[in-house]
């Protein structure tokens, strides 16, 4: 007659085994004091594993490898609150305007604090403290014109292929709509994962994200509101004055000394058939001295309307006249943004 073991202990331990296998350790007391040890392989088996939906096998998709979808949670009974239910603790409300690329009387546009993997990355935002479904009538017909024209500004800047609109509404009370440009050229960001890849991807640099800030807020600002965002500073390196060679300055000074000594009669006279021949050399260097002079004149008369030139751009840029551009150039550190962005505005919108 077999005895029955008066204890089994039965369990798993260890970690996932090369396979999925997990080592299976048993435990019988065969004998009072004495117990056996058993320790099997066994393969793990996941309760009804899910199959992978089919937008993971699709070239947009930012990940590969294993995966596994996660247990979804039991609902909740009550949703917590979002950020910014009450207008008093909303952090859009209580933040000022030149926190903002561009504003006007009810609307106003953001940038992130900092440069993303796409080339323009800007949240819209209503001013009152109002959702989507709030909006009275005249704001949601703004809301439409807002949405296109801002569109069109992030589109005009070059690079880009499309601009993906997206309205969220889980995070924050506060009306806001997100604008993701896709750059020209990367079809593997085409799709409803272009948000992921603006985190993957390495940011843009800032010099870059500045301009097309500064772009887009005077692409607004040409229907309305005021623009905060400035284009990044160019140094400007030029020579702060003209002047002609030195080589040309000592061969007119030379010829000048040679002249004047000769119309004195200071050279000294000498007898015979020499006086014909210093006659011919005056003459020849009085000539010498004075197409130096012309030529040194001439040179300094061309270079003064070239510096002029210089000073301001033609008549025919912006539709400014010369005398205006030229002053307003040379006050300038250099070219505005504003004025190249609403040259465009004007045919395009």
């Amino acid at each position: 007659m077999v005895q029955c073991p008066r204890i089994v202990i039965d369990f798993y331990m260890g970690r996932h085994l090369e396979g999925g296998c997990l080592a299976r350790v048993k435990l019988r007391e065969i004998d009072p004091g004495q117990w056996a040890v058993t320790c099997t392989r066994v393969r793990f088996v996941p309760q009804n594993p899910a199959p992978l939906p089919d937008f993971t096998r699709w070239p947009s998709f930012p990940f590969e490898g294993d995966m596994r979808i996660k247990q979804i949670a039991a609902p909740v009974a009550v949703e917590p609150p979002r950020s910014g239910e009450d207008a008093s603790e909303c952090v859009a409300c209580n933040t000022p305007d030149d926190a903002y690329i561009w504003h006007s009387e009810r609307w106003r546009v953001r940038a992130m604090d900092r440069p993303t993997g796409l080339p323009m990355v800007v949240i819209l935002e209503c001013r009152s403290h109002l959702d989507l479904g709030d909006l009275p009538n005249l704001l949601a017909a703004e809301l439409g014109v807002m949405t296109v024209r801002l569109e069109r500004a992030i589109r005009s800047l070059d690079g880009v292929a499309r601009v993906h609109v997206n309205r969220w509404g889980d995070g924050s009370a506060h009306l806001h709509m997100w604008f993701l440009a896709r750059p020209y050229g990367q079809l593997q960001l085409r799709g409803t994962f272009l948000s992921l890849w603006d985190d993957i991807l390495p940011s843009i640099p800032e010099q870059q994200w500045r301009e097309n800030l500064a772009l887009v807020a005077a692409w607004l600002a040409e229907f309305g509101g005021e623009a905060n965002a400035e284009p990044p500073h160019i140094q400007w390196e030029s020579p702060a004055s003209f002047s002609t060679s030195p080589t040309a300055e000592t061969s007119a000074s030379v010829s000048a000394t040679a002249s004047v000594s000769t119309a004195s009669g200071d050279s000294p006279s000498v007898s015979g058939p020499s006086d014909s021949a210093a006659a011919d050399s005056s003459s020849t260097s009085g000539a010498m001295s004075r197409e130096s002079n012309a030529d040194s004149t001439s040179a300094v008369a061309s270079v003064e309307p070239a510096a002029g030139a210089a000073s301001g751009p033609s008549s025919d840029v912006g539709g400014v006249d010369a005398s205006g551009a030229a002053g307003d150039r040379n006050t300038s550190s250099g070219p505005t943004v504003p004025r190249q962005a609403t040259g465009e505005t004007s045919s395009r919108v």
